[in-house]
């Protein structure tokens, strides 16, 4: 582990020394790719650093020692830097892991109404909001690309929409799979609780040179927008429909009045369910048995379940329970995301000790 770090430092140093060479400016692309590298290995550097005063410091302290004048000074040196030693250690070893290259990534989120009906499509809606005010927590940029009302209290049978900023995809990884609902209906006249679903899809946005689309698989539909958007809006073939022929994934957007817009936005969404299906491929070939797909975000997995009568949220992944959901619908997703975060962590560190 520490000829690694010390080959990251030396690394560290070298970039350095390149950003500080005026004529690196003039290309902007590489100045750019140069820095983010710079930028990246900071952190690691920044704790091995640390790592290292603590190390050194406790040497010198136990050279003092037997110097009787020194004893008591040293003695609380190394109260004071022992116990640091081990913790900063084990965040070297988190800040090793290998990195999933999509943690920097905008996301597509997709939420869509299960079994439920008029319910399950109330808390798409619902949801949906929940995870807007968390956006606007992280000042994030939310773009909706398509959605489709229920026609009951503001519900949504489906939502599309792309969310920018820093790090969204290493945030939000975790909230892809089934989200069940429990609650009494507003139309329940019994007062019985019933438990409704839907599915939540978090893909990370990729680039054109990442996905390589041809235009001869792709079949391109136009279409009367509907819905809310001016007047213009359902008299104008604005609204776009992309079915990629190979796969036969189908993308429509119409937020836009403009078609060129809607094209772009739908190829948004393209580029990101096919890297989906791609990467579902890849996994399915190296998983060897059914424990190394445990966890692993796919939308059939019940990831959580919303109780309102016992205002509770429970995400069965990793057993956490919550007595606070009032707040989380709210956007108070932070705790959760962060538990659900240091959870896979550890998974991640025990596999790489175990290899």
């Amino acid at each position: 582990m520490f000829d690694r770090l010390d080959q990251l430092e030396a690394r560290y140093e070298e970039l350095g020394v390149q950003l500080s060479d005026p004529t690196l400016v003039n290309d902007q692309k590489k100045f750019q790719a140069t820095a983010k590298q710079h930028r990246d290995l900071e952190p690691t550097v920044e704790k091995f650093r640390e790592y290292r005063t603590i190390k050194n410091g406790i040497a010198e302290a136990k050279a003092m020692l037997a110097d009787p004048d020194m004893r008591e000074m040293a003695e609380e040196e190394l109260a004071s830097l022992e116990p640091r030693l081990g913790p900063v250690e084990e965040q070297l070893k988190v800040l090793l892991l290998p990195k999933d290259p999509n943690d920097d990534k905008n996301i597509v989120i997709e939420l869509r109404a299960g079994t439920g009906g008029d319910e399950a499509a109330l808390f798409v809606s619902e949801v949906f909001r929940m995870y807007l005010r968390f956006a606007e927590q992280h000042k994030w940029k939310v773009e909706v690309l398509s959605e489709s009302e229920s026609g009951v209290g503001g519900g949504l049978k489906d939502v599309t929409a792309i969310f920018e900023g820093e790090k969204v995809y290493s945030q939000m990884k975790y909230e892809s799979g089934v989200h069940r609902v429990q609650r009494v209906p507003a139309t329940e006249t019994q007062g019985r609780v019933h438990t409704s679903a839907i599915t939540v899809a978090v893909l990370p946005e990729q680039d054109e040179v990442d996905i390589k689309i041809e235009a001869k698989d792709l079949r391109i539909d136009t279409f009367c927008s509907s819905g809310p958007g001016g007047q213009s809006v359902n008299t104008t073939y604005s609204a776009i429909r992309i079915t990629h022929l190979p796969t036969q994934t189908v993308v429509s957007c119409q937020d836009e009045k403009s078609q060129i817009k809607n094209r772009e936005k739908a190829m948004r969404v393209l580029r990101a369910r096919l890297y989906e299906v791609e990467a579902e491929r890849i996994h399915q070939i190296q998983a060897k048995d059914r424990k190394a797909q445990v966890g692993s975000g796919d939308r059939s997995e019940k990831v959580r379940t919303y109780n309102f009568p016992q205002n509770r949220l429970t995400d069965h992944r990793i057993g956490l329970t919550n007595h606070n959901l009032g707040m989380v619908m709210e956007g108070q997703l932070q705790p959760t995301i962060d538990a659900l975060i240091a959870h896979y962590t550890a998974e991640k560190l025990k596999a790489e000790a175990a290899a």
